[in-house]
């Protein structure tokens, strides 16, 4: 009969294969790399399976070492958060959720609606970080994160998804630029002028590199930045124009520093869901915020 798999033993495989080396993981380990290569050689023993493929300069998972990885992360952040919630439970806490969200969500009315759900549930504590969109989806899916809030245009596929407000995309420009007086604006226009690229690789950069190419052009990008409050103050200094969030841009255009000019396209308009694994593997902590920023959306 297969011995049950250990806790340790499953940290250590994750950690030689993120390090790409049995060597270089039982430094980072405090171990010898013979006892680090015993661990592994007995869970390979105990799967019945050979789960690393050793190279000269390291190792490689098989096909069968990719599984377990995927599950002993999923095991090792459920162990983590259950650690963690034991551990509020013993100071009065009564559960715990573990939040992601965009930048640009993060930017607009989630902080507001998470501090009323804390006001209105007390004992339930909330953990609240940035990720993008598709490493929010990809650590939820995982289960290092209870709930993700982003856009719906990530890879939702065995999530659930809760619709969660919109917001759309305008062109920020500096009062001097020429565009700056029309009440709204073609994408195609935008091409012809220097712009601010904003979260690069991200899923608005990638949406306004895709529009672009179906155009057979490419973004005029003078500068990249990883965050609105950035872009805005590029553009406010006329450096170039931006295609952000209105809502997220809004709080910059004060004091006449900056236009905002509505997008005239279908694809401006985004929304955005809140994800979960399905609901036996989701918190009822975390099922309790999800429908409340259902709800404030729906407000």
């Amino acid at each position: 009969m297969p011995k049950p798999l250990d806790s340790t033993s499953l940290r250590l495989f994750v950690a030689v294969w993120e390090h790409g080396s049995i060597a270089r993981a039982a430094a980072d380990e405090a171990l010898v790399p013979s006892a680090l290569g015993k661990r592994i050689a007995a869970l390979e023993a105990d799967a019945g399976v050979t789960l690393l493929r050793r190279q000269r300069r390291g190792v490689l998972p098989t096909p069968a070492g990719a599984a377990l990885l995927r599950q002993a992360r999923e095991v090792l952040a459920a162990l983590d958060r259950m650690r963690a919630e034991m551990g509020s439970f013993g100071r009065g806490v009564q559960g715990s959720v573990h939040l992601l969200a965009s930048p640009s969500v993060l930017a607009e009315r989630l902080p507001d609606d998470v501090a009323g759900f804390l006001a209105a549930q007390p004992a339930i504590r909330v953990t609240l970080a940035e990720r993008a969109s598709n490493e929010a989806v990809r650590l939820v899916r995982e289960g290092a994160a209870d709930l993700g809030v982003i856009w719906d245009q990530a890879d939702l596929q065995g999530l659930q998804a809760l619709p969660c407000g919109s917001d759309r995309l305008c062109v920020a420009l500096a009062p001097a630029h020429p565009l700056a007086r029309r009440p709204e604006l073609r994408f195609d226009e935008t091409l012809e002028h220097d712009s601010v690229g904003v979260v690069p690789g991200g899923l608005v950069d990638t949406l306004i590199r895709r529009q672009a190419a179906l155009r057979g052009r490419l973004p005029a990008q003078r500068i990249q930045v990883s965050g609105v409050d950035t872009a805005c103050r590029i553009v406010a200094a006329g450096l170039g124009l931006a295609i952000l969030p209105r809502e997220a841009a809004a709080p910059h255009a004060g004091a006449g520093r900056l236009r905002l000019v509505p997008l005239d396209e279908a694809w401006a308009t985004r929304r955005f869901v809140v994800v979960s694994r399905p609901d036996p593997l989701c918190p009822s902590s975390a099922r309790l915020l999800a429908e409340h920023l259902r709800a404030c959306a729906d407000g």
